[in-house]
Formats: structure tokens, C-alpha cells, sequence
């Protein structure tokens, strides 16, 4: 393409000065229209979609943030964009021209979500119209420059052969994955940021039979499995209106009939109306948990429960009968399932081993886990 792409970018911003906002997409296009620049038909387009980019949008995040495959993207300087399409961090082949050009894409995404972020506010958490998560911080809190950092809740609908394929399991794994799921147990996926939890839970959905009805109760919706009956719950905070948090979501997906139910992820005291839940003959449930590893699981959901009051033995007797396996991936080398453990009614911390990468692949575990009984 010989357009010149920033001058046309000048023109347009121009002729929109005095346009309401928000800028459209055809807005951009009719400004465009009436530029003197000729551009060819066949590259109209992706023209029209660079300059709306760099004039309202994403600047040359654009293009990887319409990646289907695209799960993460970080600016960490002008010349240092890293892109994760679910194999792991690499440089991304776009750069931004200078430290301001960075600041002001920061700025347009800030605000295309309804929030600011200047040297008053030099932090943004917040969800784009395309529902993707935007975190930013400006200088000098941000020593280096301005840093995005964009989760996309992409790497494509994949499977649970897709995820075997890349390495993320063995096929003894892979055949264990699919029966636990058939026999309806409720399956908790632990680790890190970025290790692959939400990427499993969505293909482990994907495994569920036709015939179920599943709720899904996120903060932010990022599962969108591939499955024909899916209800979706997203919280809301308090911007304005009352907040409706992942604790009540959950209490009220119980009147909707669900056969299972899923929580995305987690991180308050909806832990324990998820335990609830799932004592009342809820089975087949999943969800995501941040820990270090399985055996960590009990201390984890008591901390999050603790405002609730619950005694911890309640608690404990709730995870013991709530949720029948605990399935932790690991971020490094690569994303890859590391420890399949189950919960042990008589174990001081509940979760025992079954299964762990560094013992191998043990027949004697693999029919045990195949045994189990919801």
C-alpha cells in the first residue's frame, strides 16, 4: 500500500474537529470521501479502517486486536508491542511512532470506554466496547512510557483436541478430560495469570452435552463457548447504578434451571453461594481460581470467604461434597496441564494428588480418576 496513511490521518481528524462524538466508523469514511487524496478501490477499505484506528480506535493495535486469534497484547515503549496468540509472548511487527502517539491511543481506548486517563487519573482498568480488558498507566508512574496491557479473550474457539494438539495434554489426559465432563463432575482449574484457565473452562463447555442448559456468570464475558444453549450473566459495578456483583448472579441463576452451572472466575465471597450451589445437586459445575498449585485450593477459597462468616469446617465440608477435581495449569515452559488432583474427604488440606506431570502418566491414577462418581 503506497498511502500515505499519517497525512491522511491529519486530513480526516480535520475534517471531523467540529463532528459529535462519538466518531463512527462511516464518519470516518465520508471524511475521507472528501479528502483530496485518491485512494484505490481496491485498498478503500483497509484505509478507511487504518485512519478510523488512528483516529479514533486503537491506533496499529488495530490489527491485532481483530486477531481471532489474539489473546493478550502489551505496549511496553513505541518500538516494543508483545502479541500472545495462546503459544506464548512474541514481538509484534508494529511499533508506534513516539512515547505520545502511545500516550494517545491509551487515551482514545481510556475513553472509548467511558473513562479518563490523564495525569489525574494515570490508571485505567476498564472494558472496551469490543469487550476486551484495558489496563494503562502513564508516566511517571509508568517509568519507561506509557504501558497497555490488553486482555482479548481470544485463541479462537478451541477444543479440547485443539488444546491437545498443542501440547497442552496428553491423550490419556485428553480421554480423562472428556469423561469427567460426560460423568458430570464439577471441575475447578487453578493456576496463574495467563496460564490457560479460561482457554480449558471454554473448551471444557464445549464437551458438554447438547441437551444442557448452561449459565455462565462472569465480570467480564470471555468464554462465549462453542455450545447451543448458553445463558450469560455479567456483573455490573457501581458506575452510576446500583451493583449487582457475582454473589447475587449466582443465587439468581439458580431460578433459571441451569444443568450447569459456570462461574468464571472465582475471586470474592461468590465462592461460597457457588459451594452452596453445588451441594444442591447442581453437578457438572465449573470454574476458575488463582493458585500456586492444588494444594493451596482450601486456603485460597477461605481467605476469599472469609467476609462471609462461614466456619471453616461448613467450608470445608462444602468443597469436599461441592467440587470433585481440582485441574492446575501451568504457564511454563508452556501452557500445559500439570496436576489433576481430587478432593479427599480425610485429608487435612482436602486436595490429594492423583496425577502430576513430573510422575508421568500412572495407570493406577488414571483409573482411579476414571472411578470417580459425582
Amino acid at each position: 500500500m503506497n498511502v500515505d496513511i499519517p497525512a491522511l490521518v491529519t486530513t480526516v481528524r480535520t475534517h471531523l474537529a467540529s463532528a459529535s462524538e462519538p466518531v463512527s466508523h462511516d464518519d470516518v469514511a465520508t471524511a475521507l470521501a472528501a479528502s483530496p487524496v485518491v485512494v484505490p478501490q481496491r485498498e478503500w477499505d483497509d484505509v478507511v479502517l487504518q485512519v478510523y484506528d488512528h483516529v479514533v480506535g486503537s491506533g496499529p493495535l488495530g490489527p491485532l486486536l481483530r486477531d481471532p486469534q489474539v489473546t493478550d497484547v502489551f505496549v511496553n515503549r513505541p518500538d516494543e508491542v508483545w502479541v500472545d496468540r495462546g503459544l506464548g509472548l512474541v514481538r509484534a511487527h508494529v511499533n508506534f511512532v513516539d512515547e505520545s502517539a502511545v500516550r494517545e491511543c491509551a487515551r482514545r481506548l481510556a475513553a472509548s470506554a467511558g473513562r479518563p486517563l490523564d495525569d489525574a487519573h494515570p490508571c485505567v482498568d476498564a472494558v472496551l466496547p469490543g469487550g476486551q480488558r484495558l489496563h494503562a498507566v502513564v508516566p511517571p508512574l509508568a517509568t519507561a512510557g506509557t504501558a497497555i496491557s490488553i486482555r482479548c479473550f481470544g485463541g479462537g474457539q478451541l477444543t479440547l483436541s485443539d488444546l491437545h494438539a498443542r501440547n497442552m495434554f496428553d491423550a490419556q489426559i485428553h480421554e480423562l478430560l472428556r469423561h469427567l465432563v460426560a460423568q458430570r463432575h464439577s471441575l475447578l482449574v487453578t493456576g496463574g495469570t495467563g496460564s490457560g484457565k479460561t482457554t480449558l473452562v471454554r473448551a471444557l463447555i464445549s464437551e458438554c452435552d447438547v441437551r444442557d442448559r448452561i449459565v455462565i456468570i462472569e465480570d467480564t464475558a470471555e468464554l462465549k463457548p462453542m455450545h447451543p444453549h448458553v445463558v450469560s450473566l455479567q456483573a455490573r459495578g457501581s458506575g452510576g447504578v446500583s451493583e449487582v456483583g457475582l454473589s447475587h448472579l449466582v443465587r439468581q441463576s439458580l431460578r433459571m434451571r441451569p444443568d450447569r452451572i459456570v462461574v468464571g472466575e472465582v475471586r470474592g465471597e461468590e465462592v461460597v453461594d457457588l459451594l452452596m450451589a453445588l451441594n444442591t445437586g447442581h453437578h457438572g459445575a465449573f470454574s476458575t481460581l488463582h493458585a500456586n498449585g492444588p494444594a493451596e485450593v482450601l486456603s485460597r477459597v477461605a481467605l476469599l470467604a472469609a467476609s462471609t462468616g462461614i466456619h471453616p469446617s461448613a467450608l470445608r465440608i462444602a468443597i469436599a461434597r461441592g467440587i470433585h477435581v481440582v485441574i492446575h495449569v501451568d504457564r511454563h515452559p508452556d501452557r500445559h496441564i500439570s496436576h489433576i488432583s481430587v478432593i479427599d474427604h480425610s485429608h487435612e488440606h482436602l486436595v490429594r494428588s492423583a496425577w502430576s506431570i513430573a510422575d508421568g502418566t500412572d495407570a493406577s491414577a488414571m483409573a482411579q480418576l476414571q472411578q470417580l462418581r459425582p
